[in-house]
């Protein structure tokens, strides 16, 4: 009953997402894109924060959808990975897609690199393209474990954002880019959350680009929240979508 609840769930939010915002015809020709949530935004939250985002993609030609982390992304991550493993599917049912592309924020990047390594997604996603994602953890959640006498705030999910945490020790054994995807990890030295904002990269074996968006637009102000709707960024992700080179435009809305 269970399983046919959560099937009933994510076939509602894939039909809404098409209904309210249609894509042009010619998106076919390019993989749908997945916008992964993070930290603290269920469906509801994400459905609204990243919009903006996935209007860009469709107004480029791509499908696209948004998958909120259930519970907030609070609890933990391995069953956020399983529910995103669900939601592709039924994208891929919905459009025809053998692959989809992932755009995932924050928390979101871990979950995504979680489905692709454990879940079957190394053989369902084309790319990969983190922004200010959680690769190696963050001292934040190292000091909410502190002062929540080791189980960071009683939150699992927060625990495992750690740096040194069994769950990220366990996803970054071995070849932390598997497979086929590319990875694009596209970060900014201004993070406040990721901390130091260099451990939202991954180590580079052909696969996989890492920059830090103010290394070009170094007088642009952008955190880790609004790197997910800073234009500047988009004209980066544009790019890793694509597989050129990282040119950000820095004057971008």
């Amino acid at each position: 009953m269970r399983k046919l609840g959560a099937a009933l769930t994510t076939a509602l939010v894939l039909s809404i997402t098409a209904a309210v915002a249609p894509t042009p015809a010619h998106a076919v020709t390019n993989d749908p894109v997945v916008i992964v949530a993070g930290t603290f935004a269920g469906q509801g939250l994400a459905s609204v924060y990243y919009a903006p985002l996935a209007s860009r993609l469709r107004a480029d030609g791509r499908q696209a959808y948004i998958f909120g982390l259930p519970n907030g992304g609070l609890t933990d991550a391995r069953d956020s990975a399983k529910a995103l493993n669900n939601f592709v599917d039924a994208v891929r049912a919905q459009t025809g897609a053998a692959r989809v592309d992932l755009v995932a924020h924050s928390q979101g990047a871990m979950v995504s690199r979680y489905y692709i390594k454990y879940l079957g997604g190394v053989n369902e996603v084309d790319s990969l393209v983190s922004l200010g994602g959680v690769m190696y953890g963050t001292s934040l959640a190292n000091l909410a474990t502190l002062l929540g006498i080791g189980n960071c705030l009683g939150f699992v999910g927060c625990a495992q954002m750690g740096i040194g945490s069994s769950f990220l020790n366990d996803l970054n054994a071995g070849d932390d880019t598997i497979g086929n995807v590319y990875y694009t990890n596209i970060v900014t030295s201004m993070d406040e959350i990721i901390i130091p904002y260099t451990n939202g990269y991954l180590h580079n074996d052909g696969n996989n680009v890492n920059t830090n968006v103010r290394g070009q637009c170094w007088a642009r102000i952008i955190g880790h929240v609004s790197i997910a709707l800073d234009g500047a960024v988009y004209s980066g992700i544009q790019d890793a979508l694509a597989k050129r080179a990282i040119d950000y435009n820095c004057w971008a809305l």
